[in-house]
């Protein structure tokens, strides 16, 4: 798919993301959808009204009425969909910088739409073989309220709340400034935590930090957990379906730990989970002890959830699945990732023991990542060859290519690709100690470095 990235389309908004581009994804997905009505979202971002405008007058312009929803999490647009019946279009740039809108579309049943939907929809727009109808036939659209409060009670009759009040946690959550901020503090006000915030105010210039929840952008987070002697601490990007986490002592938690923790207390025998290439050694060795199998995808919600589908319509049971950003799926819960859903399902964990013992049989292992930007698809080229003919020279490694090149050592792994949603070529590395893996990352980048300069 050229338009539709691992997660959506997304963009510079009013730049490479306009008003127009909206109106012909909304239109090219009123065309293929066969819907009466379709529900539209969006999060905090200052673009975010201006692009939700176009997207309802697209599917008006296909004879497509609208339920507007405003500002609420991608997870509270996929419940109002799974309940209404009908598809919705969410504008959102999840974790991108605030310059950045998108646009993800989601099915009736509440689930992003799989490969193959999304393909005939890209077809549709690229063609512009658009189905529009006569003036007499074009769409309404009707303001929607109580969209975030029947996500809150949906979430709120999914998860144990008697475990989690016994616990008497303590939660600081950090919304980002994000769609979160309208949901989140509540939810687990209502599960019977004591609540403490930053950055819980919604602003679309995302003041408080960058909307994607990684350490460098945290500190706040961990300085709140500290202070008011939390027993967790929640992060989680623009729209809310992603969470990160920090410990009681205000450390930050890797999402591979995370997403090991939560596997190893779904997981049984014979089943699978799905996770992408940058799979950590931390989910490798909770399947292998639980006598599990593990799915690889290319990176991106997309193809995950995709092939959580195909699985499970195989007879697969698929009880977790997900990346290490943050981004946990539990199928039975719903095949999207959800934020509150999964910080909810953490504090479960943390009924027994601390945060910090939760994690320590999923730790030690160290990551590193960082970005290679690029301008032009010229020097997108000269990276990509670059990387090709790194992994194809480098001595004492296997490398796959199911997105990107993937190097493994058998005592660590690096992996570089070309962003879904960026400019950037990322490179991720993870060993046991943090040197071996910075170096990992070291040499790839030294090597785009020189493919960029023209050595």
């Amino acid at each position: 798919m050229d338009v539709f990235g691992s997660s959506g389309v997304r963009g510079v908004a009013n730049e490479e993301l306009t008003p127009s581009f909206a109106l012909r994804v909304a239109l090219a997905a009123g065309t293929v959808w066969d819907a009466e009505r379709v529900a539209v979202a969006r999060d905090t971002r200052t673009t975010g009204r201006m692009l939700a405008n176009a997207a309802t007058s697209g599917l008006q312009s296909a004879g497509v009425d609208v339920d507007r929803l405003g500002v609420v999490p991608t997870p509270a647009l996929q419940s109002y969909c799974e309940a209404a019946g009908v598809p919705g279009v969410m504008i959102t740039a999840s974790h991108n910088p605030p310059e950045y809108n998108g646009v993800k579309l989601v099915g009736a049943d509440g689930i992003e739409l799989p490969v193959t939907e999304l393909e005939r929809i890209e077809e549709v727009l690229v063609a512009e073989s658009f189905e529009t109808t006569r003036w007499d036939g074009t769409g309404s659209d009707d303001a929607v309220d109580g969209a975030r409060r029947r996500y809150l009670t949906e979430l709120l009759a999914a998860v144990d709340r008697d475990r989690i009040a016994d616990a008497e946690l303590t939660v600081a959550i950090d919304p980002g400034n994000g769609a979160g901020a309208f949901t989140s503090p509540e939810f687990f006000r209502r599960l019977g935590c004591d609540v403490v915030t930053v950055n819980a105010q919604g602003d679309g210039h995302f003041p408080g930090r960058d909307p994607e929840p990684v350490v460098e952008t945290l500190d706040d987070l961990g300085a709140l957990v500290r202070a008011a002697d939390a027993d967790v601490g929640i992060a989680h990007d623009g729209d809310a379906d992603r969470a990160v986490f920090f410990d009681e002592t205000g450390a930050f938690v890797e999402g591979d730990t995370t997403l090991a923790a939560l596997a190893a207390a779904e997981l049984e025998p014979g089943d699978t989970t799905v996770s992408a290439v940058t799979v950590s050694q931390r989910l490798v060795d909770v399947v292998d002890r639980k006598g599990a199998e593990l799915e690889l995808t290319s990176i991106g919600s997309t193809h995950i959830m995709t092939r959580i589908r195909e699985l499970r319509e195989a007879g697969e049971t698929v009880p977790v699945a997900g990346e290490g950003n943050g981004g946990v799926i539990f199928p039975s819960y719903r095949v999207n990732r959800d934020g509150a859903y999964t910080a909810a399902r953490f504090l479960e964990l943390l009924a027994d023991a601390p945060a910090s013992e939760v994690l320590a049989p999923y730790d030690g292992y160290e990551n590193v990542r960082v970005n290679v930007p690029y301008e032009t698809d010229a020097e997108r080229d000269r990276l990509v060859d670059a990387i090709a003919d790194y992994a194809e020279a480098a001595e004492g490694a296997e490398y796959t290519t199911i997105d990107g090149y993937r190097l493994d050592y058998g005592d660590a792994w690096v992996l570089a690709r070309p962003s879904g949603t960026e400019p950037v070529v990322r490179i991720y590395a993870e060993a046991r100690e943090r040197s071996r893996a910075a170096t990992l990352v070291e040499d790839v980048k030294e090597r785009l470095r020189d493919a960029l300069d023209g050595s």
